[in-house]
């Protein structure tokens, strides 16, 4: 089981992300990881723990299962999200002094589920601002555009915008309505106006994007293949506490030991996984 990525991030990768917003890098983890998380998450499933949401609405086909800080409480998410090739992907795209661990998800689509995921920043949700916060969405499974692969609007995260928040389920404890929404790019008159970044996976690659890049997924069309992703964030040097309204909550108290403004890095909430020149803590 690989703790470095298989492959370098190069120069050219991170050049393509700072220009795009996100990125793919294939082949980073070997077959021991994907089939741990892939029993991992089978186990999850059936046990989802205190933060799981299932998005699938009523009378709608399939299961969408969306879940957050697993890390915390089971072994395996934590293996990824602390001693796993993640920290040396963060390292080489975000070019920071210092890398630490924010929060994982989970996500989940079983063949022919219907429901999308709604075009959308990451940033709006998070009690966080900065630049320097990095998205790894790990491929557990084959994906396509078919079965929901993930999509992005090449350089949005350069747009100066912060569209209003939306969850997969639409809950309106997000819903800042002094924010603009995001437009839906899934309409083909805005599609037209747009450079648009898609990739077929294998299990083992990643996507990596920025936290202000746009990006949404189709409903999972197969009738065999399930889509199993899990994105775990870091973040880096210009990354800042900001627990402002509509945002989401973080476990493990983290206001009692930060305030505003600071560095998220906190033993035990945020924890420190890399430094220059000096071993992962």
């Amino acid at each position: 089981m690989n703790n470095s990525p298989l492959h370098a991030v190069s120069e050219q990768d991170a050049a393509d992300y700072h220009r795009d917003g996100a990125v793919c890098l294939r082949g980073m983890f070997d077959a021991d990881w994907i089939e741990r998380m892939t029993r991992a998450v089978d186990r999850i499933l059936d046990d989802p723990g205190p933060r799981a949401r299932e998005a699938t609405r009523a009378g709608r086909s399939g299961r969408f299962h969306v879940n957050s800080f697993l890390w915390r409480w089971d072994p395996d998410f934590r293996a990824l999200a602390l001693d796993s090739p993640m920290i040396g992907i963060a390292a080489g795209l975000l070019g920071a002094q210092s890398v630490a661990f924010f929060y994982d998800q989970l996500f989940v689509k079983e063949p022919g589920t219907a429901e999308i995921t709604h075009w959308h920043q990451d940033l709006p949700f998070w009690p966080m601002q900065g630049n320097d916060i990095l998205s790894i969405w790990l491929a557990l499974t084959p994906v396509t555009a078919a079965s929901s692969g993930v999509q992005y609007v090449a350089g949005s995260h350069r747009w100066g915008k912060f569209y209003r928040a939306v969850t997969p389920d639409e809950d309106p404890r997000f819903t800042n309505t002094a924010l603009e929404p995001c437009p839906d790019f899934f309409d083909a008159t805005i599609r037209a106006e747009h450079r648009f970044l898609t990739w077929d996976m294998q299990p083992g690659d990643v996507l990596c994007h920025h936290p202000l890049a746009v990006h949404g997924a189709s409903g999972n069309a197969s009738s065999t293949q399930r889509r199993i992703g899990t994105s775990l964030r870091y973040t880096g040097d210009d990354a800042r506490w900001d627990p402002r309204q509509f945002v989401m909550r973080v476990e493990g108290e983290p206001e009692k030991g930060l305030r505003p403004g600071d560095r998220p890095v906190l033993e035990g909430v945020f924890p420190l996984v890399w430094r220059h020149g000096g071993p992962s803590a």
